[in-house]
């Protein structure tokens, strides 16, 4: 369970480090540049996504990094890591599978049993 918990935190990790990028740099963009009609507007809180983008990355990899040896602090960061891509970007087509990945691990990190059986 802690090596699965691992390698879905840190491919959930790199999918949401990718909608990061373009979240965080929507947000700018539109900030830079001004809204482009009904094409390209400001979202409601851009601080939210850029938080989000920044942080849930972080969370998810260091929680995969961790869930060998640390299980309980690397499930936590992993659930914390999936509930700010919901929170941000909502559950969407980019979106679903890194949160179901870092849930996933993060319970699968959670449940693990110490030590791993064989």
């Amino acid at each position: 369970m802690r090596n699965a918990a691992l390698v879905l935190g840190i491919i959930g990790g790199i999918w949401a480090m990718i909608i990061g990028f373009f979240g965080y740099g929507y947000t700018v963009f539109i900030e830079n540049h001004g809204e482009i009609g009904e094409l390209g507007k400001q979202v409601n809180h851009p601080m939210v996504i850029r938080t989000a983008s920044f942080l849930a990355p972080i969370l998810a990899i260091a929680g995969g990094a961790m869930a060998r040896s640390r299980n309980v602090t690397a499930g936590i960061l992993l659930i914390l890591a999936g509930a700010a891509i919901y929170a941000a970007f909502g559950f969407g087509v980019f979106t679903m599978f890194p949160i179901a990945m870092c849930l996933t691990g993060g319970l699968l990190a959670l449940a693990a049993r110490d030590p791993d059986s064989h």
